[in-house]
């Protein structure tokens, strides 16, 4: 496709040459071109600028789209999902509503345990197809690239089965994907402790799964009663040992010491960080420094379906660390992929600018994947992958009118998606 945009309210995150992640006060910065025209060849971004710089294409050469009063902005880039799953777990909602919480659904064969019952008895093409479905949906949502991690299967074939769907729903995505091996997701009951299940995710799968290519990333769920600092570490470094990076849950209901362990680890990312103190900003903004930063992925559909407290954005913005805002896309505490959603809930919970949460959920988002390269910017040679918003007065109206939808057209590789 060539096509050519014009009368463009406002061309959201356009560089030139995009940076690698932006951070701090440089997100309240992320630049919005007003009047703008931009052209696309192919699947790739060829240009942009003002109106008053606006090419003239002779006519039947190219497609000429008015998106007067519109705002073109990157696509979201979701950096932490558990897109594969068998069944949602709607009876557990009940459950909540009648005042159990999540360690006492848990407690009673709840949660995860729950969903890898289901998942381990799901034929692998079934599994596939409710995936895809659920691939697609987002993609026309405006999501233009995701990170997809298993942790549903609790035992070695059941846990390869969902990265090789991983795996196959990567080679009919239109928008990149990125597989995380989520193995110390919950102690399955046949395992006497975390230490033991540890043992054998980093002994018997982790190797095999590598060697197969099934994982970009590798990750734990740091957490009381699950996986302890020292199970995590055992696994990051073993990871490291076959050059695989980690993204880890950390801080989501107690402070372990994880965020510092992770930065120490070199981790891509720590997520969640529904609590955080001094020690972990601290950490965060040493990794910052080195240049090569462990991104803090904040979750607030989580926080807002289970009623937990919302990462501190502001705080984290405000101490000059790139946040990055991703959906947890899951069954059981965030059943839902819509990433508008999520940045709406980055500034009416987290306190965050309307053009910081558009940041956090666009190029550092790609980042949280290193995936900066090809997306999460409007810059000439990247991805085309962008959406055209409804009529708007401004970018405010994305949190300010909480109903109304904003994604009007999806181009996902320089095509027209839907809208």
């Amino acid at each position: 496709m060539r096509a050519l945009f014009k009368d463009i309210k406002g061309l959201v995150g356009c560089y030139e040459t995009s940076p690698n992640f932006v951070a701090g006060e440089e997100m309240k910065n992320f630049p919005v071109l007003e009047n703008a025209w931009m052209e696309v060849v192919g699947e790739k971004i060829t240009g942009f600028g003002p109106m008053s710089t606006c090419p003239k294409i002779p006519s039947g050469k190219a497609q000429t789209i008015s998106c007067a009063n519109r705002y073109i902005i990157p696509s979201w880039c979701d950096s932490h999902s558990h897109l594969v799953y068998a069944n949602d777990r709607a009876g557990e909602f009940l459950d909540r509503l009648r005042g159990l919480s999540y360690a006492e659904i848990a407690s009673k064969g709840g949660g995860i345990l729950n969903s890898a019952i289901a998942l381990q008895k799901l034929p692998e093409d079934e599994l596939f197809d409710r995936s895809l479905d659920r691939l697609l949906e987002i993609v026309r949502l405006g999501v233009g690239a995701l990170e997809i991690k298993s942790g549903y299967g609790l035992t070695l074939k059941a846990e390869r089965k969902m990265l090789r769907v991983i795996k196959r729903l990567k080679q009919v995505s239109p928008i990149p994907l990125r597989a995380t091996f989520l193995g110390c997701h919950a102690v399955p009951p046949e395992f006497e402790n975390s230490s033991d299940y540890t043992d054998h995710v980093i002994d018997d799968m982790l190797p095999q799964f590598v060697s197969e290519g099934l994982v970009d990333y590798v990750d734990a769920f740091c957490e009381t009663g699950y996986f302890s600092t020292e199970d995590t570490a055992r696994l990051m470094a073993a990871s490291s040992k076959l050059n695989i990076k980690c993204k880890v849950h950390v801080n989501q209901f107690n402070i372990l010491g994880a965020v510092n362990l992770c930065v120490s680890g070199g981790a891509l990312s720590v997520d969640h960080l529904e609590i955080i103190d001094d020690a972990d900003v601290s950490a965060l903004k040493e990794s910052l420094a080195s240049g090569s930063p462990t991104f803090p992925v904040a979750l607030p559909l989580c926080s807002h379906f289970l009623g937990l407290p919302y990462t501190p954005g502001r705080k984290l913005v405000d101490a000059g660390l790139p946040l990055t805002l991703a959906s947890d896309h899951n069954p059981g505490t965030s059943p839902s992929g819509d990433m508008t959603e999520v940045v709406r809930l980055g500034s009416l919970k987290m306190g965050l600018e309307p053009i910081e949460a558009i940041a956090a959920a666009t190029l550092n988002g790609a980042a949280a994947m290193e995936l900066q390269d090809q997306l999460g910017t409007i810059t000439p040679g990247k991805l085309a992958n962008f959406f055209v918003t409804r009529r708007m007065n401004g970018l405010e109206e994305i949190p300010y009118r909480l109903n109304d939808v904003v994604v009007e057209k999806v181009y996902v590789n320089g095509e027209h998606w839907v809208g």
